[in-house]
């Protein structure tokens, strides 16, 4: 029956998927390092668990797997730390080892440094040995212990580097999930929407036909952005479809989109924004309108009917977007920490989970380009967006 102890470093180990995985090439330059630091002709990389020690790189040697009995970094393990043997046959721990014995092989010289996780649990050793009697300089032996250290770098990275492969799946599972659900109440109300506007009743209600024009073309935006989202969030956020938009255009519809909240805070809006850009119109869309929608509900927050203004402006190398309102400044402290994921404002009463700006972000930097926030001409915050005009389409 296992141990406690070993239970816990086979699920340590288990973690790094490193015992059978193909060779990782780091790692056998590390094992090649350590010979030639040490001057000798073998080195390995031994990962020990409950039934076996297995090589997982190795040079002077072909890799292996031997029975925990037969290894020699099994005996040192016991008690983590480093170990220099010149000779293994004078060494009450190693002179009847099969791999001194000459039954496996006829080491003499043995040295060893463990492989410990940032949790505490050793799970092998990085080890060099020789068939001569030999000894390490102090130096040659701080070297051995930081190539170990760097051998579990290499395997946090990689369990790193798995892992949020693994949640990047995972993720994008969930959005499709996610944009399945959202598409099929949009396309049935799109459907209801169309049916109401062409029922006789609305030849003599024009007004009441242009609001649900209005909503079907809401609707339809909304079922476009749920898409190219989706393949934004596929791509990782790396290759926008750039193409040369109307900034005034793209505002134009966030505004529409925006109709309730801006009436209903006695909103008033300045546009000066009427100039293409090279930018994804959907990703730019969603820019703005989490901007727009952040400055009327925060200057509301602040106690004061909004003037928000957004404004584009050419620059030598691109365009600088600014959105404007007249509420309360953004602490300079805050102004950075704004941009991270489920981070709120100043007034943590606004509804909302604080991704807006996060998503912001991800959408400039996609472009090419930049975000920030700084105190508005207005009296209140400036959301600013540089984007660059040398983007590949």
């Amino acid at each position: 029956m296992s141990t406690a102890h070993e239970v816990t470093r086979r699920e340590a180990i288990d973690q790094y998927r490193i015992v059978g995985a193909l060779p990782e090439p780091d790692l056998q330059g590390l094992v090649e390092l350590a010979a030639t630091i040490c001057g000798v002709s073998t080195a390995v990389i031994n990962i020990i668990d409950d039934r076996a020690q297995h090589q997982v790189a190795a040079v002077g040697v072909q890799a292996a797997s031997c029975s925990v009995e037969d290894s020699m970094c099994a005996a040192v393990l016991i008690d983590p730390g480093r170990v220099v043997v010149p000779d293994a046959r004078e060494d009450p721990r190693f002179r009847d080892n099969a791999f001194v014995t000459g039954v496996i092989a006829s080491v003499r010289f043995y040295a060893s440094s463990p492989l410990i996780t940032p949790s505490g649990v050793a799970i092998g050793t990085l080890c060099v040995f020789d068939d001569e009697v030999g000894d390490l300089t102090d130096a040659d032996a701080r070297a051995l212990d930081l190539l170990a250290h760097q051998v579990i770098d290499v395997l946090e990275l990689r369990r790193l580097t798995r892992g949020l492969a693994e949640s990047n799946t995972r993720l994008e599972q969930f959005a499709t999930q996610v944009s399945h659900d959202l598409r099929n109440p949009l396309t049935a109300l799109s459907g209801f929407l169309e049916l109401a506007a062409d029922s006789p009743e609305m030849i003599d209600a024009p007004r009441a036909s242009r609001s649900l024009a209005r909503a079907e073309a809401a609707a339809s935006r909304m079922t476009s952005m749920v898409t190219d989202l989706l393949d934004f969030a596929r791509m990782g956020g790396a290759r926008p479809r750039f193409g040369n938009v109307d900034v005034g255009e793209i505002v134009d519809e966030v505004l529409e989109d925006l109709d309730g909240a801006v009436v209903g805070a006695g909103a008033e809006v300045v546009v000066d924004a009427s100039m293409l850009i090279r930018a994804d119109d959907t990703l730019l869309r969603v820019l703005l309108q989490n901007l727009i929608a952040n400055a009327v509900k925060f200057t509301v927050a602040a106690g004061r009917e909004p003037r928000v203004f957004v404004t584009v402006q050419e620059l030598p190398d691109g365009w600088r977007l600014l959105v404007d309102d007249n509420g309360d400044a953004v602490d300079p402290a805050l102004r950075d920490r704004m941009f991270e994921p489920m981070q709120r404002g100043h007034d943590a009463e606004v509804p909302g989970l604080g991704i807006g700006l996060a998503t912001c972000r991800r959408i400039a930097h996609a472009h090419g380009g930049h975000i920030g926030l700084e105190r508005s001409p207005a009296g209140g915050t400036r959301a600013w967006v540089v984007l660059p005009s040398d983007v590949a389409a």
